[in-house]
């Protein structure tokens, strides 16, 4: 009986002493604004599908260490293992919709012409307004406050539906990189000392 005790006085004192990082998952934000921005890029016709070259092959499931007591008594400390993002809410699937069809109409054109890119943190800018005819300057900076206006919300929706309020610069720099990545050649984009560059 006194070894009994002292077993559950030990666990209680590990148990006690247990501390869980919740670090943020950066390759499974990747993953999940890489979809999301494909999502948005391909489906205004503004982006191609992902190539051979650009797909990474599928790496094989992680085995999955054995249960022991420990994870039966503190289950979240293995779900911490396998992070994943998650990025599909209802306000998030809206803001998806409405950039992709901003996209799919002027976006894409301003774009196209070198008018706007993408800034270093993840909104989009006016990089050169005299490739915009002055009539249409009004128009595109509305355009452009509305696309930032769903990025901003966008971000902010992500790291919330995450239950990690505080990991919304991660996602915005996760997302800033991603839409350079996956956007047409020609387009323009910042880079981190906000120097405007072509892709």
């Amino acid at each position: 009986m006194r070894n009994l005790l002292i077993s559950i006085a030990t666990l209680a004192a590990l148990v006690g002493c247990v501390t869980i990082n919740v670090y943020f998952p950066e390759a499974a934000a990747q993953k999940a604004a890489d979809q999301f921005i494909g999502n948005v890029l391909e489906g205004s016709g503004a982006g191609k599908p992902a190539t051979g070259s650009d797909t990474k092959p599928a790496s094989p499931p992680a085995k999955q260490p054995s249960a022991s007591l420990l994870d039966l008594v503190i289950p979240a400390a293995h779900a911490a293992e396998t992070p994943d993002i998650r990025v599909s809410t209802p306000e998030t699937e809206a803001i998806r919709a409405r950039m992709t069809a901003r996209f799919g109409g002027q976006l894409k054109a301003l774009f196209a012409s070198g008018a706007v890119g993408f800034t270093s943190d993840g909104l989009v800018a006016v990089r050169d307004a005299s490739a915009l005819p002055l009539d249409q300057r009004a128009q595109a900076n509305n355009l452009l406050r509305d696309e930032n206006n769903d990025r901003d919300a966008l971000y902010r929706a992500v790291a919330v539906a995450n239950g990690h309020p505080e990991w919304e610069p991660q996602i915005r720099k996760t997302f800033a990189q991603g839409w350079v990545q996956r956007a047409p050649s020609g387009w323009y984009y910042q880079d981190a000392s906000g120097a405007w560059k072509r892709k």
